[in-house]
């Protein structure tokens, strides 16, 4: 990398005199990294820096922050309508005496979909909340980069997801020393909502987590993994590839299908358990699709080099649902309206329902001829429900999605829903349904207690972890 010296952003801050440089040890990265870092203390949950004893140091921060902009920008200049307007928003922050940060002009200028390019980087810097993260709105800092591999490339023209973004992390700020593996345009702070174009995910942390946990599980429940799913396991760059061709399926899901509601269920309240459809409807769905694509392939011959590795990257991918979702989904974070947690129960139970998963003499086994088409029956149970809900009404269709998930699942004892909901909830508007949810509406069951106990520490371990950690 050549070293480019920019003498006009630098004035009064000549530590970021050097390689404008991609590297995450570079100066200009360092000085901007650590002013937002310093700068979160002083903010509220809204992003402001309420305080105006805190003004003066909230705004030597912001300028490191400009400053550190301003020396990387040579390094990314497919992002310059981007971070030029980055720093006019930190100004215009500034100079507004810091009340609530409006970074709309910036979030705008940034379109990263539109260089989905192998390697390529981005520094990413806006006052926002990060998923799984933190709720509160402070200035965080990334550095990431694309993972778009030959192969997705070819497969992105039938499963087209122009929105879609695969990055992997560099380095970044506390928001992002968490659970959170997701970069969402609408938690930036903003004045006003835009028309969204792009939603970002990073591979390299889901796969990293991937393969600690299942590892660990795998050990604790005896299972003997096929030579492919074990692969996984070894090798980070293989599993990244995986999850995006997960991901780019899943993703382009929530709006295809017979959908009876919004795909996204924006500013919806409903029972959790119908997020818990949703998001295993997309996974499932990824994984049927990969199905077709490895038995479509299998049955050919001459296979180019590409194809090759979508062959296997098909095959990959069945593994890496089954077991995120068992082994991850199920027995992460609080038993409070889990609702990604109890997908990976329904999927377990119904695995086990039909024969396929085993759990005997404590050891877990699978019959992986059986297991495809097990999967798939399940994916087509909810496109079933979701099909006949477009001529339901709302709540009639909660109430069908209920008894899809309980038939697998056990709910709790004291449910009202396993009951019967009374007649003046039936009656009432929908508020009262989802009232009656318990929190813990589907316990998890002895299995997955067990496994719990054993694998909390390993769970915990992956908060924040990145790909050079496994």
């Amino acid at each position: 990398m050549s070293t480019v010296t920019t003498p006009q952003t630098i004035i009064g801050m000549p530590e970021v005199v050097e390689d404008a440089g991609l590297a995450t040890d570079s100066s200009a990265w360092r000085l901007l990294r650590d002013a937002a870092t310093a700068l979160q203390p002083l903010q509220a949950a809204d992003g402001s820096v309420p305080d105006p004893a805190d003004h003066g140091a909230a705004r030597a921060h912001v300028d490191a922050i400009i400053a550190g902009i301003r020396a990387l920008s040579p390094a990314f200049r497919h992002d310059e309508e981007y971070l030029r307007a980055s720093v006019l928003d930190f100004e215009r922050w500034a100079d507004s005496g810091f009340t609530v940060p409006d970074f709309l002009d910036s979030l705008v200028a940034f379109q990263p979909q539109k260089h989905r390019v192998d390697g390529l980087r981005h520094l990413v810097v806006f006052p926002m909340y990060t998923q799984n993260g933190s709720r509160e709105r402070k200035v965080e800092a990334v550095l990431a980069e694309v993972i778009w591999p030959e192969f997705i490339q070819e497969v992105e023209a039938t499963y087209s997801n122009r929105l879609f973004v695969s990055l992997r992390l560099l380095d970044f700020t506390p928001g992002y020393d968490s659970n959170s593996a997701v970069l969402f345009p609408e938690t930036v702070a903003m004045r006003e909502i835009p028309t969204f174009t792009w939603g970002a995910i990073f591979q390299d942390r889901e796969a990293a987590r991937y393969r600690r946990v299942v590892r660990a599980a795998s050990e604790i429940t005896r299972l003997e993994l096929p030579e492919a799913a074990a692969r996984l396991l070894d090798d980070q760059q293989l599993t990244e590839k995986s999850f995006v061709l997960w991901d780019l399926i899943h993703d382009r899901t929530h709006m295809r299908g017979d959908l009876p509601f919004d795909p996204f269920m924006i500013k919806q309240r409903m029972p959790f358990f119908l997020y818990s459809l949703e998001e295993l409807r997309c996974d499932l769905t990824a994984f049927r699709e990969c199905v077709a694509i490895e038995r479509s392939l299998a049955a050919r011959r001459d296979l180019s080099r590409v194809e090759a590795e979508t062959l296997e990257q098909a095959g990959l991918v069945q593994y890496a649902v089954i077991f995120d979702r068992i082994f991850r989904f199920a027995i992460t974070g609080t038993r409070v309206r889990n609702y990604d947690g109890l997908g990976g129960q329904l999927l377990f139970a119904w695995l086990h329902r039909h024969g396929v998963l085993h759990w005997t003499d404590t050891s877990l086994a699978f019959e992986w001829d059986r297991v495809p088409d097990a999967v798939v029956a399940l994916a087509d149970a909810i496109d079933r429900l979701y099909w006949e809900s477009i001529d339901r009404p709302k709540v009639a269709h909660w109430l069908a999605a209920y008894d899809l998930v309980r038939e697998t699942v056990t709910p709790h004892p004291a449910s009202r829903w396993a009951r019967g909901l009374p007649d003046e909830i039936l009656a009432g508007p929908p508020k009262g349904y989802t009232d009656a949810v318990l929190d813990d509406e589907f316990p998890l069951s002895m299995f997955f207690e067990a496994l719990e106990r054993k694998m909390r520490p390993v769970i915990a371990s992956t908060s924040g972890i990145r790909s050079t950690d496994t």
